[in-house]
């Protein structure tokens, strides 16, 4: 950055407000017993001027007492939090940070619930006054506005509220567009001191963040305006997005991942339905790079939280997909990303603002991305129940999606049987009985409700593949999972009375819940089912086709039968599936298939025929009896 100008007008407004430039133990006089001291957030924490305050409390330990210290964040050290200085301050915090946690779990520091969309409104109707506010701010431009930079979001109403504000005036600090500028004129203390910003680096992400974050990758479309918190979780998230195009952002917190898709021009904003062409923010956590990229950039505005945050400002944008985290989530679907039981971890923050909002946008969409476990595999983030005590921040209706690294849930709309299975389909293997054997206990799901235990019970995911059928038809084939039953039940009894008739060869249509568990309870080292699904809308699958096979073992061939809606018939749907199975079979080292096919069943028949196989037929009281040998032709002339 260029901060020649900014120095040169700093000297200008030091001959022009002498009284601005006192020195700090003369402001920090200002501060009185009882008094509220504002700090902002994050990185742009004005670090020197909270080391000066320490020093000051220290060489006059009487100076001011029970001054209560607001904070959302504090990425740095948080002194005033420590217990040497309970005479001095008290933190009130409006988010749990590592450096508070322990401090407000053990009574010594306090933490406000609140959403902080919310908070603004709180300081300007003086619920919560602030007396003092300790900012940092960019240098002054020749106008006499300095930029808060990377923390706008409830600094912007501090400053405006406070009764004396000292603002660290520091050249490292950007430029920002937006609801970011003061003026000199509302700020009673100046102090130039500059210094590196505080940096956040999230930890480098892991094998399983990357599977969450490819997960994710299919969820989000082109065009779609995201938001998305901090972490390696998020960043690997936003890693994965590099093939998009024209994504927008509306969101709290900017990071490095946010910056480096900005660079690759896979968000331009081009498609937001508000602040088109703008990355909307509230601040900003990352590195230097990133700093310097946000310095005077017209492309990105950050705005006052109680705009962004605001579930009625995100409800306006199309296709608004926020994506958050969780420490816990139940089988009903509810989720906190507060507490671990009655300990307190982070603060409601703005997540629940953001996945209300998306859920009422035109084509909006919530996302819930956690690992599995915690702890080394120890503990299951997906739970029967939230712990006692646990603060619920995501209801049961704010959740569209969850995503482990095993999978993909669908929840909207889901009851609680369909939620209860669809969770424990994407939790850690190890875990997936227990969470079935609870959901039975507590009657979420069927109490025969059946499972597989295990590697040879766990969904292969692998083995997805899409498909464009001769007529046109794009589908994915897939093997069932044990969430499937609902989407099963539909596919059957769409099914013509001939249908059933052909594929079962039997009179009875009905399909309840114990005959669906024959088709989803799969021990996939013995058989196999695969489903020809295409997706109607966000999130919801229909199936067209069923194909499967049970492997007998005495003569290490399969028998095989398939089914396919009524109106998607003569639609290459039946095509796909068999040739899919036989290349599933062969790669099992399965040496054929058998099959009984009505006699009448003429366009089956005619679709065994073609495969190019050995096909050896019998004909009895009206069914034809296949012996398929996967030795065709070419094989035996290789043979």
């Amino acid at each position: 950055m260029d901060r020649t100008a900014g120095k040169e007008a700093m000297e200008g407004l030091r001959q022009r407000y002498p009284e601005k430039f006192a020195d700090l133990k003369t402001a920090f006089g200002r501060i009185h017993r009882g008094q509220t001291i504002f700090i902002s957030t994050a990185c742009g924490e004005p670090q020197f001027l909270v080391r000066s305050l320490i020093d000051f409390v220290e060489s006059d330990p009487k100076a001011f007492s029970d001054a209560e210290v607001l904070h959302v964040w504090t990425l740095g050290v948080a002194p005033y939090a420590d217990a040497k200085f309970e005479y001095n301050f008290r933190h009130n915090s409006f988010f749990v940070s590592d450096s508070t946690r322990d401090a407000v779990n053990q009574g010594i520091a306090d933490y406000t619930p609140v959403f902080l969309s919310q908070v603004p409104a709180l300081f300007r109707k003086r619920r919560v006054p602030v007396d003092v506010a300790l900012i940092q701010t960019s240098l002054p431009d020749e106008h006499g506005f300095m930029s808060l930079g990377v923390s706008v979001d409830i600094t912007t109403a501090a400053t405006e509220m406070s009764t004396t504000v000292i603002a660290q005036a520091n050249a490292y600090m950007p430029r920002i567009h937006g609801d970011a500028f003061v003026h000199i004129d509302d700020v009673d203390f100046i102090v130039p001191h500059d210094e590196p910003l505080l940096t956040y680096e999230a930890t480098v992400p892991g094998e399983i963040a990357e599977r969450i974050g490819k997960y994710v990758s299919r969820i989000v479309q082109n065009g779609d305006t995201i938001q998305v918190g901090y972490g390696s979780l998020p960043d690997a998230i936003l890693s994965n997005l590099f093939e998009k195009k024209h994504l927008g952002v509306h969101t709290e917190l900017i990071s490095d991942g946010i910056v480096a898709l900005m660079k690759a021009g896979v968000i331009d904003n081009t498609r937001k339905s508000i602040d088109r062409g703008k990355t909307v923010a509230t601040f900003c956590m990352g590195q230097q790079e990133t700093y310097d990229f946000l310095h005077d950039n017209p492309a990105v505005a950050f705005r006052e939280i109680d705009y962004t945050n605001n579930p009625l400002t995100i409800a306006q944008i199309e296709n608004m997909t926020a994506i958050n985290s969780a420490l816990q989530i139940d089988l009903t679907g509810q989720a906190t990303a507060v507490s671990l039981g009655q300990t307190f971890y982070s603060g409601i923050g703005g997540q629940a603002d953001f996945m209300r909002g998306a859920v009422l946008a035109p084509g909006g969409s919530t996302i819930l991305a956690l690992p599995s476990t915690a702890r080394d595999d120890e503990i299951s983030r997906i739970v029967p129940v939230l712990d006692e005590a646990a603060g619920v921040t995501l209801i049961r209706g704010d959740i569209h999606y969850v995503i482990t690294e095993y999978g993909i849930a669908y929840l909207h709309g889901k009851n609680i049987r369909e939620r209860a299975m669809e969770l424990s389909s994407i939790a850690h293997p190890k875990f997936r009985s227990w969470l079935i054997s609870e959901a039975k206990k507590r009657s979420m799901v069927y109490k025969d409700q059946a499972f597989i235990a295990g590697k040879k019970g766990e969904y292969p995911e692998e083995l997805e593949v899409y498909r464009t059928t001769r007529s046109g038809l794009d589908i994915l084939i897939r093997p069932v999972k044990i969430s499937d039953e609902p989407i099963l039940k539909d596919f059957f009894y769409a099914l013509s009375d001939e249908s059933v008739r052909r594929r079962f060869m039997s009179s009875r249509t009905d399909m309840p819940h114990e005959r669906l568990q024959d088709f989803v309870i799969i021990d996939f080292t013995k058989e196999m089912v695969i489903l020809a699904v295409k997706q109607v809308e966000e999130g919801v699958e229909e199936i067209v086709g069923v194909g499967q096979y049970g492997i007998h073992e005495p003569t290490h061939t399969a028998e095989v039968a398939l089914v396919v809606r009524d109106d998607h018939q003569d639609q290459g749907v039946g095509t796909e599936l068999l040739n899919y199975l036989t290349s599933l079979a062969r790669s099992q080292g399965l040496l054929g298939f058998t099959a009984e096919v009505l006699y009448e069943n003429a366009p089956m028949l005619h679709m065994f025929s073609r495969m190019g196989y050995d096909v050896h037929r019998t004909a009895e009281a009206g069914v034809v009896e296949l012996r398929i040998g996967f030795r065709g032709r070419d094989d035996a002339r290789s043979a």
